[in-house]
C-alpha cells in the first residue's frame, strides 16, 4: 500500500524565505500550507540565518515532512548575493539534516520547467500553473516567493520514484560525499 508523502519545499533568502507544504498520496498532491517568513526589518545577517533555521526546524516539527526540496542558489553577477543565498540554502539545509530529513535541490530552472514546461517562465505564470494544478481558487499569498517554495515541493512530487538527477541527501554524511569541494 502507497503510503501518504509529505514535502516540504523551500525557496531560501535572506530577505524573504517561501515555503510550500504538500501531501501526495496516490499521485494526488494537496497542499497543507504556503506562506513566507519576512526578515526585513532583522538587524543584522546573522539574525537572519538563526530566524530560517529556528522557521525550518518549527515547520519540521509541526508537520512532519517525508522530504525536504530545495530551491538551488542560482548563479549571478554579484558575489555577495550569491554568497548570501548560499549561506540560507545551507541554513535551511543544517536544519532538515538535524532532524534526519532527506534533502533534494533543484535548480530554479527545473523547477520552472516541471510546473510550466518552460525553464524561463515569469513568477506569475508559475504562481499561475500551481493554482491550477493544486485547484486553489485563489492563490493565498501576496508575496510570490511563496509560490517559488511549494512550487520546489510539486516539482518534487512529479520526480517521486525517478532516478536521481538532482542532488539527493538522506543525511551529513551523504551531503558531504556529495560535496567534497565544500570541505576545507
Amino acid at each position: 500500500m502507497q503510503a501518504e508523502k509529505i514535502i516540504l519545499g523551500i525557496d531560501p533568502g535572506t530577505s524573504v524565505m517561501g515555503f510550500g507544504i504538500i501531501s501526495v498520496y496516490k499521485g494526488k498532491m494537496k497542499l497543507i500550507a504556503i506562506d513566507e517568513l519576512v526578515m526585513k526589518k532583522e538587524p543584522n545577517h546573522e539574525t537572519k540565518l538563526k530566524r530560517i533555521f529556528d522557521k525550518t526546524l518549527a515547520l519540521i516539527d509541526e508537520f512532519h515532512p517525508d522530504e525536504v526540496a530545495l530551491e538551488a542558489p542560482f548563479f549571478g553577477k554579484n558575489v555577495q548575493s550569491m554568497l548570501k543565498l548560499g549561506r540560507a540554502q545551507g541554513v535551511a539545509m543544517a536544519a532538515s539534516l538535524h532532524r534526519d530529513i532527506p534533502i533534494t535541490e533543484y535548480s530554479p530552472k527545473k523547477v520552472k520547467m516541471a510546473i510550466t514546461g518552460n525553464g524561463n517562465a515569469s513568477k506569475e505564470q508559475v504562481a499561475g500553473m500551481l493554482q491550477n494544478l493544486l485547484a486553489m481558487k485563489e492563490f493565498p499569498t501576496k508575496y510570490l516567493d511563496a509560490s517559488d517554495g511549494l512550487a520546489v515541493a510539486v516539482c518534487h512530487s512529479f520526480n517521486l520514484g525517478k532516478p536521481e538527477n538532482d542532488k539527493n541527501y538522506t543525511g551529513w554524511a551523504s551531503f558531504l560525499k556529495q560535496n567534497p569541494d565544500r570541505i576545507k
